[in-house]
């Protein structure tokens, strides 16, 4: 097939239009606009409610009849199982690797989708074995090129997201900080726009430093070469897109290649955003929970549902008589193909499997060399999801042991015997207390009398620490939670 009319400049990728994705200071998708937020408005909408999910509004809001609702039991259900597989992740990766991929399935729970998405990407191991990278990088000053982009590019991400609208907030700060590490971290690659919107996302569900390591395994593991000047990996992968469409939907196919409409001009933004700037944020969330279990397979059978069901049979072709037509029906995606429930379980039945990728990966490299010559960036090779990429770099136990920025030691219990014999021994330390005090200085009174104070008032103190703030309840998950500020 006839590859995209694309001119690779510079450093970057530049569509028919002219706009690059490398380095550019235009929107990919230019849907977003300007951030409406200032810094005398904290979050630029000030009477306005945030769902649930963070969004004040825009085109990403969450909406009754596209997200599911899951009942509490079944959620505090959940996150039972997940907190027991994060504390003892390794032997459910090698284990048990089956259940943990139906649960990434079913949906990760929100308050612990930031650390499992850490422990499957690698993430976390990564962190351990380079502790005070991060905060080296983060302290040094970047290169003027990329720095200058990055910051003209933070306000165009997620804007009307609550963490995200307010310039110079503290979200677009660690966003900041989270790319312009990455550029000192991999100064060959640099800067890439569609790594912003990644990054952003990952910054909704964890710290700086987090986010960055699991920017790090996406762009080096699940992704690698999609960032990289010339853009050769994501060209690729439109190839192999196309290629899998032909036995998924034979009429979608035939109808874009009569078109001439090259993968590359609608799927880039797909791929290279992980559909974080198209879909509604909780189909967006679900389709992560799967990524970063199962790999790129997840994104390419999202593309191949969509492209099915808009553009699969001749009815629907009605309406898309030409190039122009098509391209707008790609550009907006019916809602019902988008909504959780459909998505996913399209998504899941789809027969597209690593094997697959791969095989049509190795045959559309043939044709590339054939046609353009051996590649200019060299990918190293793509790891197909979490287990994949435990298995390249087996961690060690203290790698994936969990560290808790909060811990509270249990308040002591009393009983009601134990509270009557330490009445009785106050009863006595008492009566030897008054004698000696008759008979000692004034200033051995007080040294005397202050231990049996401190006594009386450590349980006295215990009892009202959990009869008011219920220390009871909350002391297991205050102990094993990892990022408490992010729950």
């Amino acid at each position: 097939m006839k590859m995209a009319q694309i001119h690779i400049q510079g450093n970057g990728l530049e569509a028919k239009d002219g706009k690059s994705l490398r380095g550019t200071t235009e929107s990919l998708g230019g849907q977003e606009g300007e951030s409406p937020g200032s810094e005398s408005e904290p979050n630029g909408f000030p009477e306005t409610q945030a769902d649930k999910y963070g969004f004040i509004g825009g085109s990403q809001q969450s909406t009754e009849d596209l997200a599911e609702d899951i009942p509490p039991e079944v959620l505090r259900q959940r996150e039972a199982k997940w907190l027991e597989m994060l504390n003892s992740w390794d032997k459910w990766m090698s284990k048990k690797h089956k259940k943990v991929k139906v649960r990434c399935q079913k949906g990760i729970p929100p308050s612990l989708r930031g650390r499992a998405w850490l422990y499957l990407s690698g993430g976390k191991v990564k962190r351990e074995q380079n502790v005070g990278r991060f905060q080296e990088l983060d302290s040094e000053y970047g290169e003027p090129k990329w720095v200058d982009v990055i910051e003209k590019d933070l306000h165009r991400q997620f804007p009307f997201h609550e963490m995200f609208a307010a310039r110079g907030g503290h979200g677009q700060q660690d966003l900041f900080r989270v790319l312009k590490a990455y550029t000192l971290y991999r100064p060959e690659e640099g800067y890439c726009q569609a790594q912003a919107p990644i990054a952003a996302v990952l910054l909704m569900h964890m710290p700086a430093e987090d986010a960055f390591w699991s920017l790090v395994q996406i762009c080096e593991k699940y992704l690698p070469g999609y960032y990289s000047a010339g853009l050769e990996a994501i060209q690729l992968d439109g190839e192999i897109l196309f290629s899998l469409l032909k036995r998924v939907s034979p009429v979608a196919h035939r109808h874009l290649k009569k078109h001439k409409i090259d993968p590359v001009l609608y799927m880039t933004e797909w791929f290279m955003c992980a559909f974080s700037r198209t879909l509604p944020w909780a189909s967006v969330l679900r389709i992560w929970d799967m990524f970063f279990c199962e790999g790129v397979k997840v994104i390419f059978r999202v593309g191949l549902v969509l492209l099915k069901f808009m553009l699969g049979s001749q009815e629907k072709l009605k309406a898309c008589q030409g190039q122009y037509e098509t391209m707008e029906r790609l550009r907006a995606v019916e809602p019902c193909y988008m909504q959780e429930g459909f998505l996913v379980k399209e998504t899941l039945e789809l027969p597209v499997s690593e094997r697959d990728i791969e095989k049509e990966h190795l045959a559309q490299l043939r044709r590339w060399k054939e046609t353009r010559g051996e590649l200019h960036c060299k990918s190293p090779p793509r790891m197909h999801g979490a287990r994949a990429i435990m298995a390249a770099e087996p961690p060690s136990r203290q790698d994936l042991q969990q560290k808790p920025t909060i811990v509270v030691e249990p308040a002591q219990i009393i009983t009601g015997s134990e509270d009557d014999e330490r009445k009785k021994e106050e009863k006595k330390t008492s009566k030897v207390d008054k004698k000696k005090s008759k008979k000692d200085s004034s200033l051995d009174t007080a040294n005397q009398d202050q231990a049996p104070l401190d006594h009386q008032a450590l349980p006295s103190l215990s009892q009202a620490l959990l009869k008011d703030t219920s220390l009871q309840a909350s002391n297991q998950s205050l102990s094993s939670t990892e990022h408490d500020t992010y729950l």
